[in-house]
């Protein structure tokens, strides 16, 4: 199912296109003339779950950024099976190497939760870099640092088990928020389901679910549904070594 657009005006948002434009990083540095410039290449979009953003071989003309929801990033085979490649949340963004490539993409996205994403044409960003090295600079580090991402997944799926990449995952579910301690309860929630978080670490929904199993039999979490219980983060993070 693919979405209708409902192209968001500045009056219905908490903030304007250049205000969400200014509290990006790759974006945060420009002047005020160049991010109302920006900000006119910019739209908002509203995608309910489920909703398809764009299919492998869609052109692509921009880039979004999510401001809330996440979104899913999969290849999808002949049968309909699918291989998750991320999972974008609010922060991130996608599509800019298609962009730049200026060919159609090679995977599709959909919104696992009910999204607002920001869409920046490409033109602009075009305009923008010839007028702005440094600006420049600063996507170049954007992509590169995608790149480092995926090279540590390759990494992952190809040195770890199916036990240490759950486990990495969950430690890393807890690496954004600073008031998570270094030993003692915690809890994390999946963002989305078991059988997508599987197919991000490159696992069966059946391996995946198997591991958490294994891993409540040894006491160093309890699942219920989607909340999983660490009693203590310390043993949990001792139980292996990653790469």
């Amino acid at each position: 199912m693919r979405a209708t657009l409902q192209t968001g005006k500045a009056d219905t948002l908490p903030n304007s296109a250049a205000d969400i434009l200014t509290r990006t990083p790759l974006f945060s540095d420009l002047p005020g003339d160049d991010l109302q410039r920006l900000a006119q290449g910019c739209r908002v979009e509203h995608y309910d779950r489920g909703n398809i953003l764009f299919h492998k071989g869609d052109p692509c003309h921009g880039f979004h950024l999510v401001l809330d929801g996440q979104i899913k990033l999969a290849f999808v085979s002949a049968a309909g099976n699918q291989k998750v490649v991320e999972i974008i949340r609010p922060g991130q963004s996608f599509g800019e190497a298609v962009m730049f490539m200026q060919k159609p993409y090679v995977l599709m996205a959909q919104a696992l939760t009910d999204c607002q994403l920001l869409f920046i044409a490409k033109d602009v960003i075009f305009q923008e870099i010839r007028k702005d090295p440094d600006f420049c600079l600063r996507l170049i580090a954007g992509l590169s640092l995608r790149l480092h991402h995926l090279i540590k997944d390759l990494e992952i799926y190809s040195l770890c088990s199916g036990r240490e990449r759950i486990v990495g995952y969950l430690l890393g579910e807890m690496a954004d928020d600073e008031e998570t301690p270094l030993a003692g309860r915690v809890e994390v929630c999946l963002p989305t389901h078991k059988g997508t978080i599987a197919s991000r670490l490159n696992l069966t929904q059946e391996h995946f679910s198997r591991v958490l199993h294994e891993l409540a039999d040894d006491g160093l979490i309890k699942v219920e549904g989607r909340r999983i219980i660490i009693p203590d983060v310390a043993n949990l993070r001792s139980s292996l070594c990653l790469p």
